[in-house]
């Protein structure tokens, strides 16, 4: 059974979300100055917190400014998928508190919006993942993926 469930964003239109659809998300930084080493591995715990809970995680990529997530939301007690708004309120509440708790500071840390892309039939999930993988490398952090400390790739 296919279930659709529509959510809002303040400042868009509603969005649709399918269940057991992948999704690739994009969330910013607020300020341009790059997160800190610590402030990244502490933002990639709170991605794969809920991992295997409220959604399966295929991919993360915390990077300077920015995070990439591949993840498919997973179904409730209900039988109904966690929406994202809900899942990225988690992230991005929970590791905005612990960035700021860690650098001393207060206030929000991400942009309000994230960005966020459902697969289509004819997308591919591997192909998305290894956007995810490849983005260190085409930002000139790292000459191989493995070397990117903040990347996360589901084990097969």
């Amino acid at each position: 059974m296919l279930l659709d469930r529509k959510y809002e964003y303040r400042r868009k239109l509603p969005h649709f979300q399918k269940a057991d659809c992948p999704a690739f998300i994009t969330f910013r930084k607020l300020l341009r100055c790059p997160f800190s080493c610590q402030a990244r591995d502490v933002i990639l715990q709170h991605c794969l917190h809920d991992h295997g809970r409220k959604y399966r995680l295929h991919a993360a990529v915390v990077m300077p400014d920015h995070v990439h997530l591949m993840l498919t939301p997973l179904r409730n007690a209900d039988g109904w998928p966690h929406s994202l708004p809900m899942i990225l309120k988690l992230i991005k509440g929970t590791s905005a508190r612990s960035v700021n708790k860690l650098l001393d500071t207060t206030g929000p840390v991400w942009q309000e919006e994230s960005f966020d892309h459902l697969l289509r039939s004819d997308e591919s999930l591997q192909q998305k993942i290894e956007y995810i993988r490849q983005n260190p490398v085409r930002k000139g952090l790292v000459r191989m993926p493995e070397e990117y400390r903040w990347l996360w790739i589901e084990p097969i």
